[in-house]
């Protein structure tokens, strides 16, 4: 069955919206999710649980708004996305009420129009955790063939609206914000291998990053990348230069040889692209 998540305006008192109920639910239940950007809608799952009403709450005592307290997407690391694989993130939200919560729907809206949505019932009285499943591609036989695109690259705000076990309902709009990201990449070669001491080595690679346009990786220009040298027997890296990627993503410098050990690039990252390490290359010095 598929459920039309309604508008904010057109939701019905309770958070709800006014669709026909799930049939066959057991100890979880299980609903489609949608989510649409400015190009359209794909369509996820996220499992949820049913809980009861607190033990504590008191019958026929003075009833108090819930309170949403905060939002945490993907236990606070960033959601950084490549071009073919589904990642699946949760999404939890904390808050109170004298009867507990109850259900939630999470809105997450990023930049250029990307939005994402699905709700849960909480599974305890205090936090209700939902999961999102997003991908670069379409959803494979999805009847909502929209995936992300690189302008969905940024920061991300968290909306929620919280349902108590009373009934009463709270909307939090900006409970929460992550970074969801383009994933990158990068390569090293040292050369050459074995060097005499003292003797120049040069030292590639390439720094690229996924395209959610084309689901292609391509070279990221402008970016500082840290050169590292590990030495052997370490198992710490130290910068020895920062340098800049071409206008194809590739990089190079020479290094004087000292001793034998692994050089490596590393890029720290954007605000819109994810972190990348190379491995080390190793390289023999000899006297």
């Amino acid at each position: 069955m598929s459920l039309y998540v309604a508008p904010m305006g057109e939701r019905q008192p309770g958070g709800r919206e006014d669709c026909p109920p799930v049939r066959g639910a057991h100890a979880s239940w299980r609903r489609p999710v949608r989510k649409a950007t400015g190009r359209g809608a794909v369509v996820g799952a996220v499992a949820v649980v049913l809980v009861g009403t607190p033990a504590g709450a008191v019958s026929g005592a003075p009833a108090t708004e819930p309170v949403v307290s905060g939002a945490v997407v993907n236990s606070g690391h960033d959601v950084i996305v490549g071009i073919t694989r589904d990642v699946v993130f949760p999404v939890t939200v904390t808050g109170s009420d004298d009867s507990g919560l109850a259900f939630v729907d999470v809105d997450l809206k990023g930049p250029h129009g990307g939005f994402y949505t699905t709700d849960a019932f909480c599974e305890s009285p205090t936090a209700c955790t939902t999961v999102f499943t997003v991908n670069a591609h379409p959803a494979p036989g999805s009847d909502d063939p929209v995936d992300l695109a690189n302008a969905n690259a940024g920061t991300w705000a968290v909306d929620a609206l919280v349902d108590a076990v009373d009934g009463d309902t709270v909307f939090a709009p900006g409970a929460g914000s992550f970074a969801l990201k383009r994933a990158a990449r990068l390569t090293v070669n040292a050369a050459p291998e074995p060097v005499a001491k003292g003797a120049r080595i040069t030292v590639t690679g390439k720094l690229v990053r996924a395209n959610w346009d084309t689901y292609r990786y391509a070279g990221y220009a402008g970016r500082a990348v840290k050169l590292q040298f590990r030495p052997k027997g370490s198992s710490t890296y130290t910068t020895v230069a920062t340098v800049n990627t071409s206008s194809t993503g590739t990089l190079r410098t020479t290094v004087k040889a000292v001793r034998d050990g692994y050089w490596r690039w590393n890029f720290t990252g954007s605000t819109t692209t994810g972190p990348a390490k190379a491995a080390g290359d190793y390289v023999e010095v000899r006297p």
